[in-house]
């Protein structure tokens, strides 16, 4: 599996739920574009069976991704091989085994998400044989970021979560230089995806990795 280049930030908008999510996201064209699976404790939890309805559909020029929470390997490995996803996202427990038996079973990327805390976490994040790291603070959709001096210099690609906004994503992207942000509930109103919001943020990305 060749990793992409990561030159320019992309952009994921994660947590869609409604066939109106997808109209928003066609028209704002994000890179990527995520769906927590069944996962109830999540509001924007969908069915496999609801998000193969969502999937009909989506631009072909944006890449779904799977969102799981320790799921059961079978879930997963079921929508990879029926072509639902093309990435597989874990944000979880899943250990090192759980992610080595997924990257063998499939030649789709695996993302691995880390709540970084701690330089001690970071480097935990590091050695994660996931193809992309994806590190966040944690708390699942609170809107505040962690203390991204906690995160050095380094070359694999990483997406960067949590917090991140209209009014933060571009020192995001000069400052830290993911791979990719991750936004969730920042382009929500009332919690529910806001077309307009959407269309902001991704053209802030477009337009930073354009200067």
């Amino acid at each position: 599996m060749t990793v992409e280049n990561f030159n320019k930030t992309k952009i994921k908008i994660c947590g869609l739920r409604r066939r109106e999510d997808i109209l928003a996201v066609n028209e704002a064209k994000p890179d990527y574009c995520g769906f927590i699976i069944e996962f109830p404790k999540s509001i924007r939890s969908v069915t496999a069976d609801e998000v193969r309805e969502l999937l009909n559909d989506l631009s072909p020029d944006i890449q779904p991704v799977g969102v799981f929470v320790n799921a059961p390997m079978e879930l997963v490995k079921a929508l990879m091989d029926e072509g639902t996803f093309a990435m597989a996202q874990l944000h979880g427990q899943e250990n090192e085994s759980y992610i080595t038996e997924l990257k063998a079973h499939t030649d789709k990327p695996v993302i691995k998400a880390f709540s970084i805390k701690t330089a001690d976490d970071m480097e935990n994040a590091l050695q994660s044989p996931a193809d992309y790291i994806l590190l966040d603070q944690g708390s699942g959709g609170t809107g505040k970021t962690f203390d991204w001096s906690l995160i050095p210099k380094i070359r694999r690609p990483f997406f960067l979560a949590g917090g991140i906004g209209e009014e933060n994503l571009e020192q995001a992207i000069r400052e830290i230089h993911p791979f990719a942000v991750d936004l969730s509930s920042s382009v929500e109103t009332e919690k529910w995806k806001d077309p307009e919001k959407i269309r902001r943020v991704v053209d802030i990305v477009r337009k930073a990795v354009q200067d």
